[in-house]
């Protein structure tokens, strides 16, 4: 997996390096901006990216921004958003208009176990989601689209926060203490109040994530 590490600490970026090279992976260029980030893109055109929020010159959004000229210009690759923060202005635009998948957004604070971050940056590369239960909840309250989850039970909504963080049926199964067989139903019942059918084929998962933040 060829990656672009977009961030402005010097030891975490050297760190991600570090940690990809560890893990078999090749980190093609580590930068400390946003327009250093589109411009390594476009160099080394990599498998996907990741991209904190807040760099130079503002250190406010850029990196939100900058991820979202990149699903623009070259939507074949993943987009991995690694903040501190939740940004819900710009994060809606990017998970919006992600398409097929592809993109993520995971919070510093909350990635305790390197293999499971390792799993969804590689989940973001191979086109699907990565995506913390609690960016799905603050963007959901934000986008004033609770209307399109209102039919979903509270089983339901469970199930999706799980399908959002890139779990397969079974990884619910176990989050959840279920059976694989009753996660299937509820699947299958996301997707009917979603308005997702069969015809749409393996995307329905990541639709059934995206679907209420479509503008």
């Amino acid at each position: 997996m060829r990656v672009v590490i977009a961030e402005d600490s010097a030891i975490l970026r050297d760190g991600l390096v570090h940690l990809l090279a560890d893990r078999g992976h090749e980190a093609v260029a580590a930068v400390g901006d946003g327009d250093a980030l589109r411009a390594a893109v476009a160099t080394h055109e990599p498998d996907v990216c990741i991209v904190d929020i807040r760099m130079p010159p503002s250190f406010t959004d850029e990196g939100l921004r900058a991820a979202i000229a990149l699903r623009r210009e070259h939507p074949d690759v993943g987009v991995l958003v690694f903040s501190q923060y939740i940004e819900t202005r710009y994060a809606t635009e990017l998970l919006a208009g992600s398409g097929a998948g592809g993109v993520g957004y995971l919070l510093k604070d909350r990635v305790a176990d390197v293999r499971e971050f390792i799993e969804a940056l590689t989940r973001v590369a191979g086109g699907g989601t990565a995506l913390d239960p609690e960016v799905v909840a603050q963007l959901l309250g934000s986008s004033g689209r609770t209307d399109v989850l209102a039919g979903l039970t509270p089983r339901e909504r469970e199930v999706l926060e799980q399908m959002a963080a890139g779990r397969s049926n079974s990884g619910i199964a176990a989050a959840l203490v279920v059976t694989d067989r009753a996660v299937e139903k509820h699947v299958a019942n996301i997707f009917m109040k979603l308005g997702l059918p069969p015809s749409e084929g393996e995307n329905r998962r990541v639709l059934a994530v995206l679907r209420y933040l479509e503008s």
